[in-house]
């Protein structure tokens, strides 16, 4: 049985870590090489990071901060943001980074999910969504730009043409629940997991060690990430692996 993966999410902004709620109401939470190194010796399983500002203001994710990350990791590491071409991709990987996100430009151009699974493989290309409710949709619509712009397409048909164009896996970020600290969305999560044979992390709303479970085991999760929870020491890592391991729930 394949282990769940526990996540750690450095959001990034002009340098430094953020976390907000619902996208807005960013606070500082820190140095992000610092950041990495704790949550590589704290046992995370990869470390995600992400240029949360890059597609708003039209720039290239940054580089430099990447490496620096990079050279403290011995963990798989994702970084995403601003990433609009395969010489995008390629510049990410050369400074460290094993994985890249691609969530506006993906959506923008779905040909760039394609053309990077075959140039780097599936295994690289990773596609992140962010999903608010919608109620006249009667279904979950897919963001962009940092969760500002609605697109037309709805979660569950974006999630299986990603699938189809060869990304590797989802990083699915419910909206609603982000950084509200109630738990995942289940029902998103479930709904997607279900939908694509790819894993699917599930990002959105941790709270605690119990929310990650559920995550899991009602949500059918490959992996949960998390940002606040960890960043302000409401929790660790470990604590919640060890609470994992006595559910029963399969952990490195």
């Amino acid at each position: 049985m394949l282990t769940k993966r526990i996540i750690p999410c450095l959001d990034v902004k002009e340098g430094r870590v953020v976390k907000g709620i619902q996208f807005v109401q960013l606070r500082d939470a820190g140095d992000p090489v610092e950041l990495a190194r704790f949550y590589d010796e704290q046992g995370a399983d990869e470390l995600v990071f992400l240029d949360i500002s890059a597609s708003v203001e039209g720039r290239k994710t940054m580089v430099e901060v990447v490496r620096s990350v990079a050279s403290e990791l011995a963990i798989p590491f994702t970084v995403g943001g601003g990433i609009n071409s395969l010489e995008d991709m390629k510049r990410i990987l050369r400074a460290g980074a094993d994985k890249v996100s691609l969530n506006t430009a993906a959506v923008n151009n779905p040909n760039l999910i394609t053309d990077g699974a075959k140039f780097f493989g599936s295994q690289c290309i990773v596609v992140a969504i962010d999903a608010k409710y919608d109620s006249e949709l009667g279904t979950w619509r897919v963001y962009t730009h940092g969760g500002r712009t609605p697109s037309e397409w709805k979660v569950i048909e974006w999630a299986k043409e990603v699938a189809e164009r060869g990304a590797g896996e989802i990083l699915l970020t419910s909206m609603d629940s982000d950084g509200e600290k109630n738990g995942f969305d289940i029902a998103l999560t479930k709904a997607v997991s279900e939908a694509v044979t790819i894993p699917v992390i599930a990002s959105g709303g941790a709270g605690n060690s119990e929310h990650f479970a559920e995550a899991f085991e009602k949500g059918k999760a490959d992996a949960a990430l998390a940002a606040s929870i960890f960043h302000y020491k409401e929790t660790s890592v470990a604590e919640v692996k060890a609470y994992l391991k006595e559910k029963g729930v399969p952990v490195r």
